[in-house]
């Protein structure tokens, strides 16, 4: 979507708002012994409150409303009332939603009680990938130096990008063009212009590059088992830093 008016902006800014408080209560429940269909029913209740849909059951029939991912389950991790979150664990929580014709997308990952330090790298790291991509976003900037961003982050904190897995446009749909890469595209020529609505999402691990399918026909893990982490934000291409949809509030900026 390419912003057309100032309803445009307004309508993007309220459906963030929705995913972005449920994202981040969800987030703030996280703890050993809760479950993941629990976390996925705050979520719910949050977007009924706003009468907002949730996205991947409007858009492809998700059995959740939101996508819960824990350890080697690095996307689309479907929530469940028998999966209990363990001490340790990193979990991904992945919401999106429509309200008005709008649609926007968000994610992040959170440590259950006290993890280990390979999983807290792994945190700071993709979140920090995710600014550093920020931080290169502007119109008229080449698309690929958001994936450049992304992989140096990841080469720094000896971690790995998922190759297979990117960010997307979003506004009218829950995924439109252009796809958005988390690795640079030598032949890459597309350039960012004012007004693109989009999500950048870098998905870092230990030591995968590529997921494989469960027979779930929906959930994403490494092959290897390794563990991944992602945040995802998103926004309005600007001429300057990019204008976030989808922004972290108080309680998610101190993690």
């Amino acid at each position: 979507m390419t912003i057309a008016n100032e309803q445009d902006v307004q309508g993007l800014l309220r459906v963030g708002a929705i995913v972005a408080e449920a994202r981040d209560v969800m987030g703030a429940s996280v703890r050993p012994g809760v479950t993941t269909g629990e976390l996925d029913a705050i979520g719910r209740a949050i977007l009924d409150r706003h009468g907002a849909r949730s996205a991947p059951q409007l858009a492809y029939g998700f059995p959740g409303t939101t996508c819960i991912s824990v350890n080697d389950e690095v996307a689309h991790g479907i929530p469940s009332p028998r999966r209990c979150l363990l001490e340790g664990d990193l979990v991904n929580i992945d919401v999106s939603a429509e309200l008005d014709g709008y649609w926007a997308d968000t994610g992040a990952s959170f440590a259950v009680g006290e993890v280990n330090a390979e999983a807290a790298l792994l945190l700071r790291a993709t979140r920090q990938a995710l600014e550093d991509a920020l931080a290169v976003t502007s119109a008229g900037q080449p698309l690929r130096q958001i994936g450049r961003a992304v992989e140096r982050r990841a080469r720094r904190a000896g971690l790995h990008v998922v190759r297979d897995l990117c960010g997307h446009g979003v506004g009218r749909h829950i995924h439109e063009a252009p796809n958005v890469p988390n690795v640079e595209s030598a032949g890459g020529r597309t350039q960012l212009w004012e007004g693109l609505v989009m999500t950048i999402e870098p998905f870092l691990t230990t030591r995968a590059q590529t997921v494989v399918e469960d027979a779930d026909g929906w959930t994403l893990r490494t092959p290897d088992g390794s563990r991944g982490a992602q945040f995802e934000h998103t926004m309005i291409v600007t001429r300057g830093y990019p204008l976030i949809v989808t922004p972290w509030t108080a309680a998610t900026e101190a993690a």
